[in-house]
């Protein structure tokens, strides 16, 4: 069964029981204090919005989004497929990113592609249905898992802040690659979701002490 974070009390749940599940979280949780859930518009454009900020600072994404929900009344799938390739580029986007939102677009018009199922899916499934689609990567597709659908087991295992938060957290010697994440992260589940939450929290309790946040770029 799919466990869905559509609520604060669902995280709290969550992390709740994780917590039991998993005693060196104790001392995670103790530093981080209980994380605040992080919920975005699901459907295309919950998508086109990660898309967007891909390998952005935060605040370059920021601008280009609002150029684009400022340009386009709504900003939605089939606006994106009238536009004009020339037009979503003088707005701030890539080559690579204007195909990969015109090929999402497209998917979806023609019912190819069910965003709001993939909630219900398993989260391995669900990642899997998004990767495969043009442009869109593993970080992506367990952002928009996590964030849009609120999938209790999406895991992020490329993140950066994700995986340093782990290394801090585990005492491990060496920050885990996205491989090494996948094994560190079974014992969660099916609350990986939860758990990330929980990491993204405790890196940003550490990093603050520290006075340094680091990189705010996207990845994909």
């Amino acid at each position: 069964m799919t466990i869905h974070l559509n609520s604060q009390d669902d995280l709290e749940e969550a992390i709740r029981a994780l917590v039991k599940q998993d005693p060196r979280l104790r001392p995670v949780i103790e530093r981080a204090g209980m994380p605040r859930l992080r919920r975005r518009e699901p459907g295309f454009v919950g998508l086109a919005h990660i898309i967007c900020g891909q390998q952005l600072s935060t605040a370059s994404a920021s601008a280009i989004w609002d150029r684009l929900t400022n340009a386009f009344d709504p900003f939605d799938l089939h606006a994106v497929r009238r536009a004009r390739i020339e037009r979503l580029g003088r707005l701030g986007l890539s080559a690579a990113k204007i195909k990969t939102l015109k090929h999402l677009a497209r998917e979806l018009a023609a019912a190819r592609v069910n965003l709001d199922v993939l909630a219900e899916e398993e989260a391995d499934a669900a990642h899997h249905t998004l990767t495969a689609m043009h442009g869109i990567g593993p970080w992506t597709a367990d952002v928009y898992l996590l964030f849009c659908l609120g999938h209790g087991d999406a895991w992020p295992a490329g993140d950066l802040a994700v995986q340093e938060a782990v290394r801090l957290g585990l005492g491990l010697e060496m920050r885990p690659t996205p491989k090494q994440m996948v094994p560190i992260a079974e014992p969660w589940r099916p609350l990986r979701g939860a758990a990330a939450h929980l990491w993204w929290s405790f890196y940003r309790a550490v990093k603050q002490r520290e006075g340094a946040i680091g990189s705010d770029k996207q990845q994909t």
